[in-house]
């Protein structure tokens, strides 16, 4: 049976003091990239740009099972020393870096390679487990036996990474290779989901959601409710049957500090294959015109008159603006959201910005669910736009609007005021072995607490002190 991937991916600043998102990520028919920029002023998220613009053009079906390892290390050193020379070029991304975590689809088997603490995980037939294994200080002692995985969730230095993307030869990333089923879920994050939300609320979440898309949404909003302090980004992939009713993803999807960096200049062309979407990333994370590295013309062509390079210019433009004003358009309305209408929740479609006098979203269907109805943080969503893949989706969060909006009226009955939906995260488990690798265990994970990036010196209690053979990286 042929397999396919059917995607999402999301990502959000977070509600810490970062001014910028540092994560990256990127999602395609064939390949799955998260990347966790780390450095802070230092440039993290052009370190996790870069990474993901060098690693997009992995995202092709005709790479065979036995090479799909070896071309996924080559693209990670091949994006490791893009880091150096960007850091050589410019002091002013010196001490950058980036978690990678990075999946290729290759006929019925999934290629794996990650370095950092990013994680990880899969559903199976039921079965929840974390794939990846941190390369973090705690988990070392976790491995040493030096201290428990309770204590690991707590330990003062839980936040020092020991390997990751930054330009050093050693920086070597743990590859694997596994099956995949049909029914199969994989989920890759970054830390601002798994140290501030518990492993068991992901598991619940993984279970319930309806499609990548729900999974993906609800993550980021879960994370969001638990106060995440750290860039939070999440790529949710199902293991579709690729002729079955459940259609596969086939537009590749950029989130996080690579889109900003690709999309930055709104005059530019978008790039839609992945390959050019790699182009457009490595020129905006290094500062590179599109012409640096282009041929030199041996021999001059007689040059036309000045009035009619003008004019062929003009008429050039007038044609790109026109058609490229005419697609834009075209994809807004296929586009839908839900927003308030004289009180009530509405189906809209297009777009919710206006393009000045243009409008680029008109009403499609009018719902009885009153806003009113609805907890204060649902209608704040309601009021700023809820996104929906299409007007299936649409109506499908409708429909769970409508029975929240119920909840909501039977607190009211009984004297309680409807608030909030409360999360309440707990402590991460122990993860489970793989199923199909090694049992390794996995790093425990705060739910409540910020889990930022502990300079590698930081004091430790006397019996957990960095040991000189690790190298602990700087802090995010």
């Amino acid at each position: 049976m042929a397999i396919a991937l059917r995607y999402a991916a999301r990502s959000d600043r977070g509600l810490g003091p970062k001014s910028r998102n540092e994560d990256s990520g990127y999602a395609g028919p064939h390949l799955l990239v998260l990347a966790d920029g780390m450095g802070g002023h230092a440039a993290g998220d052009v370190a996790s740009s870069m990474i993901v613009g060098e690693l997009a053009p992995l995202d092709d079906d005709s790479v065979p099972a036995e090479q799909a390892i070896p071309l996924l290390e080559a693209g990670l050193q091949r994006a490791n020393s893009l880091l150096t020379r960007a850091m050589a070029e410019n002091a002013d991304l010196a001490g950058m870096g980036s978690t990678t975590i990075v999946m290729l689809r290759t006929g019925n088997k999934i290629a794996m390679a990650h370095i950092g603490d990013s994680r990880a995980f899969l559903l199976r037939e039921g079965t929840f487990s974390q794939i990846t294994k941190d390369h973090s200080f705690v988990q070392q002692l976790v491995d040493e036996g030096r201290i428990s995985r309770d204590e690991a969730s707590s330990h003062p230095q839980r936040s020092v990474v020991t390997r990751v993307m930054t330009g050093q030869p050693e920086d070597e990333p743990d590859t694997s290779l596994r099956e995949a089923r049909v029914g199969d879920r994989f989920l890759l994050c970054s830390d601002g989901l798994s140290d501030f939300v518990g492993a068991d609320v992901i598991e619940e979440i993984l279970r319930e959601a309806r499609s990548p898309e729900e999974a993906a949404d609800r993550c980021i909003e879960v994370a969001l409710k638990a106060s995440t302090r750290d860039n939070v980004t999440a790529i949710v992939a199902d293991v579709v049957d690729a002729a079955g009713d459940d259609l596969p993803s086939t537009v590749p999807q950029v989130v996080g500090a690579a889109a900003a960096r690709g999309l930055r200049e709104p005059t530019r062309a978008i790039p839609t294959s992945p390959a050019a979407k790699a182009a457009a990333l490595s020129r905006e994370a290094t500062g590179r015109r599109e012409d640096d590295d282009g041929p030199e013309l041996a021999e001059e062509a007689p040059r036309r008159p000045r009035w009619v390079r003008l004019l062929v210019g003009v008429v050039l433009a007038v044609l790109v603006l026109a058609a490229g004003s005419y697609a834009a358009y075209g994809w807004s309305q296929q586009q839908y959201y839900l927003g308030a209408r004289d009180g009530r929740v509405a189906v809209f479609r297009g777009v919710s910005q206006d393009l000045g006098p243009i409008r680029l979203s008109h009403l499609e269907s009018e719902t009885d669910v009153n806003v009113g109805d609805l907890p204060t943080d649902v209608q704040l969503s309601v009021g700023a736009a809820i996104p929906a893949t299409s007007l299936a989706d649409a109506r499908d969060k409708v429909e769970r609007l409508r029975s929240e909006a119920e909840r909501c009226r039977a607190r009211a009955a009984t004297g309680i005021p409807c608030g909030t939906a409360p999360v309440t995260p707990t402590t991460v488990p122990t993860a489970p072995a793989s199923a199909t690798g090694s049992a390794r265990p996995a790093t425990g994970a705060s739910a409540t607490g910020p889990a930022s990036r502990a300079p590698a010196s930081a004091t430790a209690p006397t019996a957990t002190t960095v040991p000189t053979a690790a190298r602990a990286v700087a802090p995010r």
